[in-house]
């Protein structure tokens, strides 16, 4: 048994969920490319393929968010898909919803079965992805052909040029332990400061701006910071609802969970360790995550608390 790691290659993904939480928008959230990944698991068990994934690396290759800004408009507006006329010719209510084409890479790490044919693997995995599987909401255009690696430093290679997206809820844990407010800590990561400089005197003198967001990482490097939805916190007792969409499993109202990432080029990942997000149930704090550190369950553990209480 040895680690393997899937590559699937540049998904052309249209109309991708970019509403990842109630007051983020952008990049999907990292709950929707790990739900993904966890149907796809499911739908090759379904045909006896004993596979079992254990974490997932999103790499982006292209991100374009369907937003408009007319001339002279102060802010960006977004790009709605209204539905057919009702029979007397007026628009039918609808919620907005922010929407993205994207192309990316997913990495999957799994334990290799030695009774698992690998090309059959590989085939079964193409074949469900171009068979209408949604990602991320999204429905898939197209895709390259996946392949497996051993090696994560060749694998490096196969995902530039990309950006792997990384947790760094770590800036937001130390600024909340000075004493910010947790909005205000994200904030503060995100804005961008200008400062002027003046030399010289009188009609000699000159301003010099300069822009720059805060220092991220060690030596005063700035990474590209981002807001990330990574899941749940439940805020109600576990129970029964009415219409609920599972009536044999436990239901539980939640709100999303934000904290902060950086895109960060996969070249830069010393380890394969920093690429992948697994699945992390807190059952103290009634947390449903998506993290990067700390033990966490596989994907697809058929008996962990994780999957017997939905959200």
């Amino acid at each position: 048994m040895s680690d393997v790691y899937i590559l699937i290659p540049h998904l052309r993904i249209q109309n991708a969920n970019a509403l990842s939480s109630p007051f983020t928008i952008g990049f999907p959230a990292m709950t929707a490319w790990l739900g993904a990944i966890h149907a796809l698991q499911r739908k090759l068990n379904a045909q006896d393929i004993p596979v079992e994934f254990e974490g997932v690396g999103v790499v982006s290759h292209k991100f374009d968010l369907q937003t408009y800004k007319g001339y002279g408009d102060f802010g960006y507006s977004i790009i709605g898909m209204a539905n057919p006329v009702d029979k007397d010719g007026s628009r039918p209510a609808f919620i907005e919803e922010a929407r993205c084409h994207l192309e990316a890479s997913l990495v999957i790490r799994y334990e290799n079965c030695e009774s698992l044919y690998e090309d059959e693997l590989l085939a079964k995995i193409e074949h469900q992805l171009r068979s209408g599987m949604k990602m991320a909401g999204g429905d898939i255009i197209d895709l390259d052909k996946p392949s497996l690696h051993r090696d994560f430093n060749r694998l490096k290679t196969k995902l530039m040029p990309g950006y792997a997206i990384i947790e760094r809820r770590e800036l937001m844990i130390e600024a909340m332990e000075r004493g910010q407010d947790a909005l205000d800590a994200m904030l503060d990561y995100l804005v961008i400061h200008h400062q002027c400089e003046m030399t010289g005197e009188g009609e000699q003198s000159t301003v010099t701006w300069k822009s720059a967001r805060k220092e991220t990482g060690h030596e005063g490097q700035r990474g590209w910071i981002v807001p990330i939805a990574t899941g749940f916190h439940g805020i109600s007792e576990l129970g029964q609802a009415k219409n609920q969409r599972n009536p044999d499993t436990p239901h539980r109202f939640v709100e999303s969970i934000v904290t902060l990432g950086e895109f960060k080029m996969p070249y830069k990942l010393d380890t394969a360790e920093e690429l992948f997000w697994r699945y992390h149930f807190d059952l103290e704090n009634n947390l449903y995550l998506c993290q990067q550190t700390g033990a966490g369950t596989t994907l697809t553990t058929p008996d962990s608390t994780l999957h017997k209480t939905g959200f």
